[in-house]
């Protein structure tokens, strides 16, 4: 059992690290906070910095692109997370059956969550969605039909492609782990009972990884709603693909407008945190089952 004294050993110990990660946090806050109520434009000397108040906050929110840029956002994570819960159970399921090279297969399909997010879109765009030496344009007319200029024709439905592909091995990483935990012999049983595979889906399997559906939910949703470089290295935020995330970096970096720039650091914020509660809400009740 652990006495005061070693208790407040453990305490002066962790203490560092705790302020370490307390500062790393806090003091970016702070400054954008503060930021975000200036006018600070480093590249303008002609415009004098000072106290503005909620004018940046005004301004970002009643700016025609902010709407428009959260829906791009929750498009995007929603369609990722259905993709990769989706695809992720499938792929689970099928890497849990006994099969030749299985330590292999399950390396190759966890690879790609390894690699950074500008390479992976830089060979999807180049590689696979070139509308003239890609692999899907050689496939389009391999079947008679005309190559899409995938990054201008289908720009929202190729980043939510390529963002999946570098997700999808997390997904199934997680849902695989717990597939792996369920009672074999309560599936067994089941099946002496005759119940059909989809009856043992749809009530113990599907039941089963609840859980871990939900971890995967809160966990990508927390990193989707700050995507960025793959949006940055393909479309550059055109053909409707501006999320919140480029829109604050199009604000401060482009229009050096720093000021404007923080008060959509605070909205996103803001839009993360009620994304975060609202799943917490509907789905986190599975955390506590």
């Amino acid at each position: 059992m652990a006495t005061q004294q070693s208790r407040s050993a453990a305490r002066l110990m962790m203490a560092p690290a705790v302020v370490l990660l307390l500062g790393w946090m806090l003091v970016p806050l702070i400054m954008t906070l503060y930021f975000s109520f200036r006018r600070y434009l480093p590249n303008r000397p002609d415009i004098e910095p000072g106290w503005v108040g909620f004018e940046n906050y005004a301004r970002f929110i009643g700016s025609s692109s902010f709407w428009p840029a959260v829906q791009t956002t929750l498009i995007i994570v929603g369609g990722v997370l259905v993709i990769t819960v989706v695809l992720g159970i499938i792929l689970a399921l099928l890497l849990d059956q006994p099969m030749w090279g299985q330590g292999a297969v399950r390396i190759l399909v966890i690879a790609p969550f390894f690699v950074m997010p500008t390479v992976s879109a830089l060979v999807w765009k180049n590689m696979f969605m070139d509308p003239v030496n890609g692999i899907l344009a050689h496939l389009w007319k391999f079947f008679g039909a005309t190559p899409v200029q995938w990054l201008s024709q289908a720009s929202l439905e190729s980043i939510i492609m390529i963002v999946s592909w570098q997700w999808l091995p997390f997904a199934t990483l997680i849902l695989l782990t717990a597939v792996q935990s369920l009672d074999s012999e309560q599936l067994e049983a089941a099946e002496m009972d005759g119940a059909s595979y989809l009856n043992r889906f749809w009530f113990i399997i599907l039941p089963h990884l609840a859980r871990a559906v939900t971890i995967v939910i809160l966990i990508q949703t927390i990193f989707l709603l700050s995507i960025f470089a793959e949006i940055f290295v393909t479309t550059g935020g055109a053909f409707g693909t501006r999320t919140l995330t480029y829109l604050i970096f199009q604000r401060v970096l482009e229009s050096q407008n720093i000021g404007l720039g923080s008060a959509g650091g605070v909205y996103a914020i803001i839009l993360a945190n009620i994304v975060a509660i609202f799943l917490m809400r509907i789905v986190g009740k599975n955390l506590d089952a």
